[in-house]
């Protein structure tokens, strides 16, 4: 048997509409899984369904700060293998700019998003109790932070601690919790940074020996995670970026 095939998994993938939710969705169905993706923009997400390989899978649209629609989106799930948790936004403003809204607002997306599905995920039983395996995007900037990051990177810093206590928790369930952090990635959050300043991506490819990873590194990662591979693994916090 192949140890990293999907095949027989259910997967609920957030933040599919673009970048490394995207991927995983793609390359997850392409091992097998059964997905269940979800995001804010519909065409986009369509656009997701549509590349996604095999049959079985749905699509959700939903904002899953709106207590309403994460509370609908989580009461018609089946039960589920996998969660990977990829929304995130990424506002940079220098810390003398920061505002209470603002903070918010960041935190409502990156850290309170996450949390309150996993919540939600666990009060509602839809977590299979066997080798189950949730997956969260932090990033490498909570080792090595950038000027203007504050936000953000206090934001993920304070999601990796969750999941690090969160596997102790979880652990008896035989449910695993890991998080990745991934370095600069061909992502349209990249593309947004190259129009503002080109010289900013030429220094973060030189920062990273490998040069900038592809949405598939992530996604390869991802499945490693959530299949059979990795079923003695959790509480880490592993590091792709590149070297």
């Amino acid at each position: 048997m192949n140890s990293f095939s999907l095949i027989g998994k259910t997967i609920l993938v957030t933040g599919a509409s673009s970048g490394l939710g995207r991927q995983l969705a793609v390359s997850a169905s392409a091992a097998g899984a059964t997905l269940i993706i979800t995001g804010r923009d519909s065409a986009r997400l369509n656009a997701t369904f549509l590349a996604l390989e095999g049959k079985g899978h749905r699509q959700v649209l939903a904002d899953l700060t709106d207590d309403g629609e994460l509370s609908s989106l989580v009461d018609n799930l089946p039960k589920l293998n996998g969660v990977f948790f990829s929304l995130g936004v990424s506002t940079v403003l220098p810390a003398g700019f920061i505002t209470k809204e603002k903070l918010r607002q960041d935190f409502a997306v990156n850290f309170e998003a996450p949390v309150m599905l996993t919540t939600a995920l666990l009060k509602a039983k839809k977590l299979t109790n066997k080798n189950c395996s949730l997956l969260y995007m932090s990033t490498i900037s909570t080792v090595y932070p950038f000027v203007g990051g504050a936000m953000y990177v206090s934001a993920r810093a304070a999601l990796e601690g969750y999941t690090r206590v969160l596997a102790v928790e979880l652990a008896p369930k035989g449910i695993r919790v890991n998080c990745l952090r991934a370095g600069f990635v061909r992502t349209p959050m990249l593309e947004q940074t190259a129009r503002l300043s080109q010289e900013a991506v030429l220094k973060i490819d030189k920062q990273q020996p490998l040069g900038i990873g592809e949405p598939e590194d992530v996604a390869n990662t991802a499945i490693y995670y959530f299949s059979e591979a990795s079923k003695w693994v959790t509480g880490t916090n592993l590091i792709l970026g590149g070297g």
